[in-house]
């Protein structure tokens, strides 16, 4: 071992599972949020949520696994340091998985928001298409390879497209909810504030899962093949330790999405308080000109409808909807109606 740096490469696999396990906790904390806060959701936002509850369990569980293996199982074995642990792989496609499922959930609300644009929204699903049946390859290749420089010769690019698709994706989706929100402005002051905390936080998480994913990328095609490490035939075989710094940063991708999906289920709350703070009731009427009454109507039966000037219609929209559809998969499009009375 006196030829491994162990600080990165089993340090590196170290630090990046704890700080997984970590924040799979704060994913368990935020699905007991979710469903104590919105007990009346709909059944397959439910189910999406315990979906990725259970995916996250089980890359928790492959992440304890491939830590053992290296540090527990293979200590001091020098000759080990270029296998892939069956576990290695399994991380990456659940990984993929659970990444699929927030892409879709975010290109869901594109396409609400979109007014059902399909143009919009199946860039987004195919390049998500891509990046699962990427990762689903790289699966394979490493179950097959069983070496990293195996992997490292033959597939590497497969590894590369996955990453920078993940990145593209995470990139379209957040400029487009920027893009589709910042249209929604009306000009009032307590709509607008709502919109603005949607903005940011639809920033926030999308910034977030591609950082990770762009870090994670970089130190794949960056630290190359900088270690050797001695065999039982006395050669030398040259590795690197790219893979396991880069492996201590994807142990933690998949937490990263799994949070911002229910952080972005959890924040429905606050925004319905910060709404309902500012307001009596769910509707804003924009641009609707006092009605006129005349005297026998103000005298008279109180049930006669008063008369509005036809001319500029009585807009309404109902911030409540418009709330919960920035989160739900089952509301309808929250456009503006117009009332005549």
């Amino acid at each position: 071992m006196s030829s491994v740096d162990v600080h990165r490469t089993f340090g590196a696999v170290l630090l990046g599972g704890l700080f997984a396990l970590g924040l799979s906790g704060i994913v368990t904390i935020q699905v007991l949020i979710y469903f104590k806060l919105y007990p009346d959701d709909h059944s397959r936002l439910k189910a999406l949520v315990l979906g990725i509850w259970l995916l996250d369990i089980c890359h928790s569980s492959f992440v304890v696994t491939a830590v053992w293996s290296y540090l527990i199982k293979n200590y001091g074995n020098s000759a080990t340091i270029d296998h892939i642990p069956w576990s290695i792989p399994m991380t990456i496609v659940f990984t993929a998985v659970l990444t699929f499922c927030v892409h879709c959930f975010f290109a869901n609300r594109v396409f609400m928001l979109s007014r059902r644009n399909y143009y919009l929204t199946l860039p987004i699903l195919i390049l998500a298409v891509c990046r699962l049946t990427s990762a689903c390859v790289t699966t394979g290749t490493m179950l097959h390879e069983g070496t990293l420089t195996g992997f490292k010769r033959d597939y590497k690019f497969v590894f590369t497209l996955g990453l920078a698709l993940s990145s593209a994706v995470d990139i379209l989706i957040t400029g487009l909810l920027l893009f589709l929100l910042q249209t929604k402005r009306t000009g009032l002051s307590n709509l607008d504030n709502i919109i603005d905390s949607l903005i940011l936080y639809a920033f926030e998480t999308g910034s977030l899962t591609c950082a990770a994913t762009v870090a994670s990328m970089i130190c794949w095609l960056t630290m190359n093949d900088n270690l050797w490490v001695p065999t039982s035939s006395a050669s030398f075989i040259k590795t690197s330790r790219t893979f396991r710094i880069f492996m201590g940063l994807h142990f933690v991708i998949s937490k990263l999405y799994a949070n911002s999906l229910l952080v972005t289920l959890n924040t429905r709350a606050k925004l319905r308080r910060a709404r309902s703070g500012s307001e009596n009731n769910n509707l804003v009427v924009l641009g609707a000109r006092r009605p006129t009454h005349s005297r026998d109507q103000l005298s008279g039966d109180q049930r006669t409808p008063p008369k509005v000037d036809s001319q500029q219609p009585v807009l309404q929209i109902s911030v409540e909807k418009s709330v919960q559809y920035m989160s739900d998969d089952d509301r309808s499009t929250p456009t503006p109606t117009h009332h005549w009375n």
